[in-house]
């Protein structure tokens, strides 16, 4: 049986109809591995694609809109310990202990020596180092010789060092304003004004300098006052009842303590005594030889008695004469 013509000219259009799809799905094929390669370029040209960059962008914006975590402010404490050792030789020890504060990167602040009623040397030094290395040093004088007695303090002063330091940065601006004020001001009243509050909120500055200046050097440095002695600070008592020596130097100990009492009762009165003797001499001697003399009154004679008067003699017959 033979086909038809229609039918052998319809295959051949089908076929191409065929090859022009394979064609066309080809094509498409290689179009999109081109676009994928682009894509890839893309991306790697630029570091991450389209979506991948919108999202980091949306992260941005949200990492600018969210709230900052706050600055920790470091702690400022203040540290200071006063300790007491017992040691054979006091100035070999408080060479080493200059030496151990200088190597800490500290210094020696204040020294003072004494010597007790028997000779033994004393000495109180105040050493300022370095607050990290404040433990070590510690430890090491504490080692030098018998600890007697330690004490330590730790104080925290952040707050006061956070309310310092704002108030120098809103002094610092409010000074500034005024300064700005007084380039502006054209009247001469205005300038004295402005010059007198300048003065007023610079004197504050200052005093704020002061104290920020203070808390730092007594948070960055730690004080030690060390006490170094060669006699023991506490002697346990061994028999506390008192002898016939004890009662002797007790005796005596009172004597010698009344002697001086008198002697100094004596010095203070010592100068009293000698100006009323001097003043005494100088009545005796100069004033009383000047005063007048009053004369003295001669004393009172006896008034003369009354004569005795004659009686008339008597006559003969004995009788007196009456005439």
């Amino acid at each position: 049986m033979r086909t038809p013509r229609s039918a052998r000219t319809a295959r051949p259009a089908r076929s191409v109809q065929v090859l022009a799809g394979v064609l066309l799905a080809a094509s498409l094929a290689l179009a999109g591995c081109s676009g994928a390669n682009d894509s890839g370029d893309t991306k790697s040209a630029g570091g991450r694609s389209a979506p991948q960059a919108g999202a980091a962008e949306a992260n941005a914006q949200d990492a600018k809109s969210a709230p900052r975590a706050p600055r920790l402010t470091p702690s400022a404490i203040i540290r200071t310990a006063s300790l007491t050792v017992e040691v054979k030789d006091v100035p070999k020890a408080l060479e080493t202990a200059r030496t151990t504060a200088e190597s800490a990167g500290g210094y020696v602040g204040k020294e003072s020596t004494s010597r007790d009623t028997e000779g033994h040397e004393q000495t109180r030094v105040v050493l300022r180092v370095p607050t990290e290395k404040y433990d070590e040093v510690l430890a090491d004088l504490q080692g030098s010789g018998k600890l007697v007695e330690r004490t330590a303090k730790a104080e925290d002063v952040t707050d006061r060092v956070v309310d310092v330091d704002s108030r120098i940065k809103s002094q610092r601006a409010s000074v500034a304003r005024i300064r700005e004020l007084m380039d502006k001001a054209t009247k001469l009243s205005d300038v004295v004004t402005l010059e007198g509050e300048l003065s007023s909120r610079e004197a504050d500055l200052e005093a704020l300098l002061a104290q920020q200046a203070s808390l730092k050097d007594r948070t960055s440095l730690a004080t030690i006052t060390l006490a170094l002695s060669e006699t023991p600070v506490k002697k346990a008592a061994e028999d506390d009842t008192p002898g016939f020596v004890d009662a002797v130097s007790g005796g005596w100990h009172v004597f010698v303590t009344m002697l001086r009492w008198i002697a100094l009762a004596l010095g203070a009165v010592l100068p009293f005594a000698a100006l009323a003797a001097l003043l005494t001499l100088l009545w005796l001697r100069v004033v009383r030889p000047r005063l007048p003399r009053h004369a003295q009154p001669a004393p009172a004679t006896p008034a003369a008695a009354p004569l005795p008067q004659s009686r008339p003699a008597p006559d003969a017959s004995g009788t007196p004469d009456q005439h």
